[in-house]
C-alpha cells in the first residue's frame, strides 16, 4: 500500500494553486502519464463544497488504464479530497491544501494513497513510486509558472 506525502511553500496563492488543482479537465495537458479526463459530473455539496465525479486515464509503459474517483472541492478551505470510485485499484485517496503565508506564497501539503488489483502494476509502479509523485508534483509546480508567471523580487521562481 504505497503513501506518499509531500509539503511545499510555493511563491503563488492559495487561491492560484486550488484552482490549478480543481481543474482535473486540464490535467492531459500538463500531468505526466495523464492520456485523458472527463467530468461525469458537478453539483454542489454540503457546507459550500463542490462534488465532481471525474474519470482519468492513465498511461504508464504498456498499461493503459481508466479510474474514476469522487472529487470534493472545498474553495473556502482551499481544501480538494478524491475517493476512488472505480477501475484498476483495490482503493485510492489523495488530498491537497493549500495555505496562504503572511510572508506571500502558500504551503502546500499533498497525500496520496493507493493499491492497485494487479500485483504486477502495483510491484511496477512501487519501485518508482515515490519518484513517479514528486513528478507529478513537479507537474502541478511547472503548470502554476506556465499559468500564473514566476515570483520573487528578481522576477525568478524562488528555489525552496
Amino acid at each position: 500500500m504505497p503513501t506518499h506525502s509531500e509539503s511545499r511553500v510555493l511563491p503563488w496563492t492559495a487561491d492560484e494553486m486550488y484552482a490549478l488543482v480543481a481543474d482535473v479537465a486540464r490535467y492531459p495537458e500538463f500531468l505526466p502519464w495523464t492520456a485523458a479526463a472527463r467530468i461525469r459530473s458537478r453539483q454542489p455539496g454540503e457546507a459550500g463544497s463542490e462534488v465532481m465525479e471525474a474519470d482519468l486515464v492513465i498511461s504508464f509503459k504498456v498499461f493503459r488504464e481508466r479510474f474514476g474517483s469522487r472529487v470534493v472541492l472545498w474553495p473556502q478551505k482551499h481544501r480538494i479530497d478524491t475517493e476512488y470510485l472505480d477501475g484498476p485499484f483495490r482503493h485510492m485517496r489523495s488530498h491537497w491544501v493549500f495555505k496562504d503565508r503572511d510572508a506571500g506564497g502558500c504551503d502546500v501539503e499533498f497525500f496520496v494513497d493507493f493499491e492497485f488489483r494487479n500485483s504486477v502494476l502495483q510491484k511496477l509502479i512501487g519501485v518508482v513510486f515515490d519518484e513517479a509523485m514528486r513528478r507529478v508534483v513537479r507537474a502541478f509546480e511547472t503548470r502554476a509558472l506556465d499559468l500564473y508567471g514566476p515570483r520573487g523580487d528578481d522576477g525568478s521562481l524562488p528555489k525552496f
